[in-house]
Parts: C-alpha cells; structure tokens; sequence
C-alpha cells in the first residue's frame, strides 16, 4: 500500500467515482495539476468507509487528508478524524450543487449534446417523476443508468466556468495544494 502513494502528499478523500470527475474536471478548470501537486483524489465506494481510508492513508502512509462529501455525510469524516477545515461539505450534496451551479437551462443544453435529453424527457413521463420537481427528476436521472452519474459529474462541471464552480469543489482544491 505505501508504495503507490510514493508520489503523493495529500490524498483527496471522496464519497464515489462521481465524485472523483467533477473534482478532477473542476481542477482542470482552475488549472491545478493534481498529480503534479502530489494530490490524488481518492474515491472510497461510500463515506462509511472513511474511516478505513483515513487510518491507511493518513495515519499509515502519513499523507495530509481532506474531504469532500454530502452533507449527511460529513458525521462519517468527523468520527474518522478528519479536520472541520478539512472537509468540504455539498449541501445537500454534489448533484444539486451543480444543479444549482448550472440552472435548469444550461443543464438541459448538456443533455441535448450528450445525447441523453430524449431519455430524459421519456424519463419525465413515468408516473413516478410527474409528481417531482425538475431538480428532483434530473438528480434521479443521473442516477438510473450505471456510469450516468460519474459522467455527467465530469461533464455537468466542465460546462462551468471557474467564477461558477460550487463552493466545495473550489475548497477542497484550494486545500489540496
């Protein structure tokens, strides 16, 4: 384990591979080098096992950690020992924090071009979705098909421009370095 983190000195520690894109894709847009800053960005398969990441990577391979979760997430980082500063918290979690950056409209535009906006819209129609706001159907909707929602975290925060990036994309970077 201590041999692939030769190169690194501060591990990024994130929820899912959805995620892991939008803050390498919002990295790209700030023009950090992660890799070049000894950053990696860390996905854990759920915040329940921060805890197992952060004994191995911070206390055993004594790298810097920061975080980056959900809000009803963020119990899991402080049980592990991670700093409040440390943590960047999506309220209420990543998706709606691009959501919110992008707006109905510019979000709409990127599943046209991605070619997704006709499934969305057949999505819209199922009786379960009717009764739900939009933010609400499109935050399901990355989530129905498996490797939706880690494209559209790359692709839905590469539509913004660095001014636009939400709060803890921007933090979490910015602490990373």
């Amino acid at each position: 384990m201590a041999g692939q983190w030769v190169d690194v000195s501060t591990a990024i520690l994130v929820e899912g591979a959805s995620d892991r894109a939008a803050v390498l894709a919002a990295a790209r847009i700030l023009d950090v080098d992660l890799a070049a800053g000894g950053v990696a960005v860390v996905p854990m398969g759920g915040a329940m096992s921060v805890r197992r990441f952060a004994a191995e990577l911070g206390r055993d391979a004594g790298l810097r950690l920061r975080g980056l979760c959900d809000a009803a997430e963020v119990r899991f980082f402080e049980r592990a020992g991670l700093a409040v500063d440390a943590v960047f918290v999506c309220r209420p979690d990543l998706e709606a924090e691009l959501l919110r950056a992008l707006g109905h409209r510019r979000t709409e535009e990127v599943l046209e071009r991605e070619g997704d906006l006709r499934l969305f819209r057949m999505f819209q129609q199922q009786p379960a979705q009717r009764v739900r706001s939009l933010d609400q159907q499109l935050h399901r909707f990355f989530g129905t098909t498996s490797g939706r929602k880690e494209h559209y975290g790359a692709v839905l925060t590469a539509e913004l421009a660095a001014h636009e990036l939400p709060a803890p994309l921007r933090g979490v970077i910015g602490a990373g370095q």
